[in-house]
């Protein structure tokens, strides 16, 4: 009977955890995370043994994990009579690795015994680990809980001063206090839990209010063009279409006065061509660049070792009217399974030709910035560089703004572009600095340093975006002087005070 109820509670978690996705972007179902996430806890109050601990949080984790990453499997559907067959073979293996992440935080909460002690231990060892799921096999720190409130730029204000992190930790806090009044059954523990989410919240919408006043709204002399084609992937490397894609590019730049542009920018490898090498297609495209500005884009790069051995580098050029090449940036951080392949070597021989199809890039130098005349010094990401808080600039070395160059095109109308975006309004609210983002299927976007969209292209839309940069390009925050140290800090304080509970408790 004691094990029917077990497996019980761990097909409930399962489902808890695959519900949660909802209060993700771009859904927002946020009460539901109070629902879910309290019986979690419940569960964990109830655990007979480690094992059983671990259980419950694994699968919660496992549902949590392989429906929040489900749009990770669009790309394989852009080939689908080759790759589709890997579709839930991808939604298993993420729920099965990932829930690791779920699992071990709630092995160590069985070790609190008493509820007060575990819902402060739960909320700590699980943003742990999501601070740990962002460099373990080089990380990919993906639907982080404190993006649930992105729903407005209010909610997410306490990011600069805790980061994402942090406001996963709140979070976590707010949602899983009801049960508390479900394990005590009493009006003590009902007046905590109420109290508790009331504070949280308040806490977080004032202060959240109060920084969004404060930040004014005026707009620099800087004017920028951001070009989203929305070419479907299908279309993007098709042979046929290639030099007929980097000519669209060329036609939308110019489709309206360049006179007043200062910057035209185009997505991530949207040039199709290694310019540096293709001097024709570099002639071309001087016809994009304004007159007394830049053009940047994204394209791959290749560096010869000699005439047979060479690597490609996911990079970002910038050009003058000239076609001179002014200064480029090749992406330092890589996406596992996309453009390289760990441990590529040692994998056997019969899953070598699915592997093939995986490419082998080289990576380049983190941080750099660029210093053009007469305008604010500016850094530049690549696609997934930008999911990673504290590791988006270096913080005695900042820029006055960002580029962020990405393709989202494989993974088509989903949630995956959406989260993306977020990611991207996350790290401009913690380092308080404005980010420029072009997607070449969208959502294209100009974010100011609260994280507040000013001008957006929505997804699957062909146009251009002409809007000015915010005159404030950076606000020094308390999160981009001292990154991860304050939200860690506050975990292993939470901890501490879950001990000393315990120890009074006895």
């Amino acid at each position: 009977m004691l094990n029917k109820l077990a497996t019980y509670k761990k097909i409930s978690c399962l489902a808890a955890g695959a519900l949660s996705v909802l209060a993700l972007p771009p859904y927002y179902i946020f009460p539901l995370l109070f629902i879910t996430f309290s019986w979690l806890l419940l569960c964990l109050s109830k655990a007979t043994s480690r094992k059983q601990a671990f259980a419950y949080g694994y699968w919660f984790g496992f549902g949590w994990f392989a429906c929040g990453f489900s749009w990770v499997g669009n790309a394989l559907l852009i080939d689908i009579a080759a790759f589709g067959w890997l579709y839930p073979i991808t939604l298993f293996a993420s729920g099965a690795f990932f829930g690791l992440f779920t699992g071990i935080p709630a092995y160590c909460v069985y070790y609190l015994k008493k509820p007060y002690a575990q819902w402060l231990g739960f909320a700590s060892f699980w943003v742990i680990f999501e601070w740990i799921r962002s460099f373990i096999l080089t990380g990919f720190p993906w639907n982080l809980l404190g993006s649930v409130l992105a729903f407005s730029p209010q909610t997410i204000q306490m990011a600069s001063v805790f980061g994402t992190y942090g406001l996963s930790l709140l979070v976590l806090l707010a949602a899983s206090a009801p049960a508390l009044t479900l394990i005590y059954r009493n009006k003590k523990s009902m007046f905590f839990s109420v109290t508790a989410i009331f504070v949280i919240s308040a806490f977080i919408y004032a202060f959240g209010t109060w920084r969004i006043k404060t930040v004014s709204d005026e707009t620099s002399a800087i004017n920028i063009r951001i070009v989203q084609p929305s070419i479907p992937q299908t279309m993007k490397w098709n042979k046929a279409s290639l030099e007929n894609n980097f000519l669209e590019y060329i036609r939308l730049s110019k489709s309206q006065p360049l006179d007043n542009i200062d910057f035209v920018i185009w997505g991530e490898t949207a040039t199709p061509y290694p310019l540096d090498i293709a001097t024709q297609y570099r002639e071309l495209i001087t016809e994009a660049v304004p007159p007394k500005g830049y053009l940047v884009t994204g394209l791959v790069r290749y560096e010869f070792e000699n005439a047979y051995d060479y690597h490609p580098l996911n990079s970002m050029f910038i050009l003058n009217k000239q076609g001179e090449i002014i200064d480029f940036y090749d992406k330092s951080h890589l996406v596992p399974f996309g453009e390289y392949l760990p441990l590529r070597k040692f994998l056997p021989n019969w899953i070598k030709p699915i592997t093939q199809t995986v490419s082998d890039f080289k990576s380049g130098k983190a941080h750099k910035i660029f210093h053009l005349k007469n305008y604010p010094s500016f850094g530049a990401l690549i696609c997934y560089e930008i999911i990673f808080p504290a590791q988006i600039i270096n913080p005695s070395n900042k820029p006055q703004f960002l580029i962020n160059l990405t393709n989202d095109g494989w993974y088509g109308d989903s949630s995956g572009p959406r989260q993306h975006l977020v990611s991207t309004q996350l790290r401009a609210t913690e380092e308080g600095i404005t980010i420029i983002r072009a997607a070449n299927t969208g959502i294209s976007a100009i974010i100011a340093p609260t994280g507040k969209i000013t001008a957006s292209l929505p997804l699957n839309q062909k146009n251009i975006l002409d809007a000015p940069l915010p005159k404030q390009l950076t606000i020094p925050t308390l999160y981009g002087k001292y990154g991860n140290k304050i939200p860690l800090t506050l975990c292993l304080v939470n901890i501490l005070l879950a001990l000393l509970i315990l120890r009074l408790r006895r």
